[in-house]
């Protein structure tokens, strides 16, 4: 089955800015994110369509590649997750140099004078904390399976004791030249894959990489006031670069838990309380626990009706690196009794009996003017 259009999987036009990219992939990542949809298989096929086009569109070298040629500038070796260019030689690879020979021709040549160094891939790791936790904040230590610089030969990928050698196929230069009719047609070097050199003597434990795998234990400071769907950005904790090269970066996309009695959006929290029928009509109070660890008293007055909404202020959210706070919002929902004695069904009919219009304004009135409709509907 054919790919859909990225810009289409955003709901973007092709002109949308980094802004509007952004903005869209945030709102329907938010819509398909698995938490919010456990279970549901497409739900899911969603989100990572999302994730790819973005990951794509969001990068100006990787935009306009696939503006130019669409999903087949990904294929066949072309630009790929976790790299910054086409792989191997020829094919889209030499398009995308004579397209952008400044950007990544510029960026070649810095990785062949530099031996072949290649910068690490960039890590992903998804953490679900507590509402209470993003309320307060946090520091939380993770443990990351990543690469690392080798020890052994402090990334150079050579046995210790030895050096890398210059590539005598292209003299360093990681390209190739071959002649055909009268064109010159420059290929990345067969030898030594485009880094300019070679490894006679690999290091034993890396093998000529410069890097191995190991589990990391990492700290993460977690703001106070974090968002669902927050990135937070590690730089340089990501996988190592190969033969010393830099360390890509680790990014942590945080989720927040739903809560058992409170809802979010954005710095106000809503709660939704039910209270009998008798307190809603009577009157009365009620303590309900914040999440600052306090409780607040809120008075009902007499009369009250579902729906009804009470604000305490400054008992929200934090709003993240600021002084303010959010509100919290109380709810009102009235709870109709059930399972009623006999004596308690007596109690409401007798009530009921001597009820006048004054007693339910809202429903008197309501009834009248739907009579009244009906009647004009009738004549």
């Amino acid at each position: 089955m054919a790919k859909a259009d990225y810009y289409e999987t955003l709901g973007v036009g092709r002109s949308a800015d980094e802004k509007e990219l952004k903005s869209a992939f945030r709102k329907l990542a938010m819509k398909f994110h698995p938490d919010k949809n456990p279970g549901d298989h497409e739900a899911e096929r969603k989100f990572k369509e999302l994730n790819e086009a973005y990951e794509t569109l969001k990068d100006p070298q990787k935009r306009a590649a696939y503006d130019r040629y669409g999903h087949a500038a990904f294929e066949h070796g072309g630009m790929g997750a976790g790299g910054g260019g086409f792989a191997g030689g020829g094919g889209f690879s030499d398009i995308f140099e004579d397209i952008f020979g400044e950007m990544m021709g510029g960026g070649r040549q810095r990785q062949r004078s530099s031996g072949g160094r290649e910068r690490g891939a960039d890590l992903r790791y998804n953490m679900e904390i507590s509402l209470e936790e993003a309320f307060a904040g946090k520091t939380a230590q993770i443990r990351v399976p990543t690469s690392i610089t080798c020890d052994v030969c402090s990334g150079s990928g050579a046995k210790p004791g030895t050096q890398p050698k210059t590539c005598g196929t292209c003299q360093g230069s990681g390209r190739v030249r071959a002649a055909q009719g009268f064109f010159s047609i420059e290929r990345t070097c067969p030898t030594c894959h485009g880094r300019g050199q070679i490894i006679p003597d690999p290091c034993g434990k890396c093998h000529g990489q410069g890097r191995v795998t190991e589990e990391r234990s990492l700290s993460v400071n977690i703001p106070s006031g974090i968002e669902d769907g927050t990135r937070i950005r590690l730089q340089g904790e990501g996988e190592a670069g190969l033969r010393g090269g830099p360390s890509g970066d680790l990014y942590i996309f945080l989720s927040v838990k739903p809560h058992e009695f409170f809802q979010r959006d954005g710095a106000d929290l809503y709660c939704a309380v039910p209270i009998s029928m008798t307190t809603a009509a009577l009157g009365g109070t009620f303590d309900v626990a914040t999440l600052d660890g306090t409780k607040s008293r809120v008075s009902v007055p007499e009369g009250t009706q579902a729906g009804k909404q009470f604000r305490l202020k400054a008992k929200g959210m934090p709003v993240l690196r600021s002084s303010q706070v959010g509100d919290l919002y109380i709810q009102i929902q009235i709870e109709t009794p059930q399972k009623l004695t006999k004596r308690q069904r007596e109690l409401l009919q007798e009530f009921e009996q001597i009820s006048s219009k004054d007693n339910n304004p809202e429903s008197t009135g309501f009834f009248a003017r739907m009579k009244d409709f009906f009647d004009t509907l009738s004549d």
